[in-house]
């Protein structure tokens, strides 16, 4: 089992940055696949980005290319979303996915995932 945890999120201005964290507790990160998702009112759940185990391979929404940044720190057993650039329209619950994974691969899909943390909220004013 793999419990996630989510925190970072808040309020903030159009123009404005927020790093999310999600700690992972119950395994270690390393053997997992990451994955950011971000759902608004009434709409469906979206990725946002998603890592692979290693680091090395990352996958972003295009509304976010440039503007986000996922990470992992393997031996916190923390991986973190860096929102920079905030928009209105990023407003939005956030929300850290797990998978066990064996290979090199990311994992953009929400149903691919296992594992879900209770989500962090993320407001952007403008």
């Amino acid at each position: 089992q793999v419990q996630l945890v989510e925190s970072g999120g808040g309020s903030v201005q159009a123009g404005g940055s927020l790093r999310l964290s999600c700690a992972a507790s119950g395994r270690t990160v390393s053997r997992l696949g990451m994955g950011w998702f971000r759902q608004a009112p009434g709409k469906e759940r979206d990725t946002v980005a998603a890592i692979s185990r290693s680091g090395d391979s990352t996958y972003y929404a295009d509304s976010v290319w440039g503007r986000f940044t996922i990470s992992r720190d393997d031996a916190k057993n923390t991986v973190y979303l860096q929102m920079n650039s905030l928009k209105p329209e990023d407003t939005a619950v956030y929300y850290c996915a797990a998978k066990y994974v064996l290979g090199t691969n990311y994992y953009r899909n929400s149903n691919e995932y296992d594992y879900w943390g209770q989500g962090t909220q993320v407001t952007v004013s403008s």
